[in-house]
């Protein structure tokens, strides 16, 4: 170790340049796993936050589910009369409207219950209340956007009026906002025609989905049947974060860039270090001939690039921290420490692995180079 050491300072411009090379290779993992993060949040983040363990939706919408499809009351009382099984209706719709002070925005609505398991209630104002059909509960995102408690928001073509009541924490949908209404607006949303003035008793009584609450013991096969008999398909919560638009395409995008990183980095490490290698096989010759073992010449090579490529991820670590920082809230990016620890011991793997490619040559190194180099 003491030798390893002595050469990497001996050396320290080859190692200084070969550092920030992986400095930077880790600093774009940990960027790339931060946007990777921060998309998927900005499109399901709305549904994570559902407290439910199960989707039902109708059968036959393979994909884009909570835009194609339709599921009616009697379907929604049926799973709630299931053992054990707390159900509740559950509507998702893209739409734009304005505020009284004329602030346009985007919004992603989302019809629940007041007072059911979905209902996110509010952190500054008030919840939504079934006697108040026309309220809204704004997230956080809107807020930010100039959306304040207590505008009237309305919604664009349709010209239906809403109170916003409350606001709730951060949430989104395919990187919209998202706000919360009741059903029967999420229906005038949904099914009313532009230019008319449909009451909600003159809407289908159909909403997207049913959200499930399973207990514990819900077998597959008793799902199975619980959808024969109601005429659903129902998925976990985390597969119908795949409804979502975009949301699979982005996360095998940014998934395929991370891929290609690591594939990357232990190239670019064992490059440098097979170099490294090849020019200094006459003092690895010298010491084997001194009677240092390949035991220990293998351990003198592996604390080289272990301090080299910790080194440089460490620092490839805080240059990824800093960029999040920087980017604050005004892009998609999300890299917390659990997930940027993870990712840069994965680099810090690679890139051992890359330099354990050069050690069949650090172990093969004859001593009798050395006498021949003296010729």
């Amino acid at each position: 170790m003491f030798l390893a050491l002595l050469e990497l300072r001996a050396a320290r411009g080859r190692f200084v340049l070969m550092g920030s090379v992986v400095v930077l290779v880790a600093a774009l993992v940990g960027i790339v796993s931060g946007f990777t993060t921060g998309l998927g949040d900005d499109t399901v983040s709305a549904l994570r936050a559902l407290p439910a363990t199960h989707v039902a939706f109708a059968p036959g919408s393979d994909s884009d589910q909570f835009a194609r499809s339709l599921v009616d009351e009697r379907t929604a009382a049926g799973w709630d009369k299931e053992e054990g099984v707390e159900a509740t209706p559950l509507g998702v719709a893209l739409t734009r409207g304005a505020t009284d002070r004329g602030v346009e925005v985007d919004l992603a609505a989302f019809g629940v219950e007041p007072g059911a398991f979905t209902d996110p209630g509010a952190d500054r104002g008030e919840a939504l209340d079934a006697d108040e059909p026309h309220g809204i509960v704004i997230s956080r995102q809107l807020a930010d956007d100039g959306v304040r408690v207590g505008d009237t928001l309305t919604v664009d073509r349709l010209g239906i009026r809403l109170r916003v009541t409350g606001a709730t924490s951060r949430s989104s949908y395919g990187h919209v906002p998202a706000a919360y209404v009741t059903t029967d607006t999420w229906r005038r949303i949904r099914f009313t025609t532009p230019g008319t003035d449909a009451r909600p008793d003159d809407l289908p009584v159909q909403y997207s989905a049913v959200a499930l609450k399973l207990p514990t013991g819900f077998a597959d096969q008793k799902l199975a049947a619980a959808d024969r008999r109601h005429r659903t398909t129902t998925v976990p919560l985390q597969d119908a974060f795949a409804a979502a638009p975009g949301y699979e395409g982005e996360r095998l995008t940014m998934t395929s860039i991370q891929a290609f990183l690591f594939l990357i980095a232990p190239l670019v490490v064992g490059a440098f270090f097979a170099v490294w290698t090849v020019q200094r096989t006459p003092e690895l010759a010298l010491l084997r001939a001194m009677g240092a073992s390949r035991r220990r010449l293998l351990g003198h090579t592996l604390a080289q690039a272990a301090v080299v490529v910790a080194a440089g991820t460490a620092v490839g670590a805080a240059l990824a921290s800093a960029v999040g920082l920087l980017v604050g809230e005004r892009v998609p990016f999300s890299l917390p420490a659990g997930s940027l620890a993870a990712t840069m011991g994965a680099v810090v793997l690679v890139g051992l692995a890359g330099s354990a490619l050069t050690l069949r040559r650090v172990t093969t190194v004859d001593p009798m180079t050395m006498l021949g180099a003296a010729r």
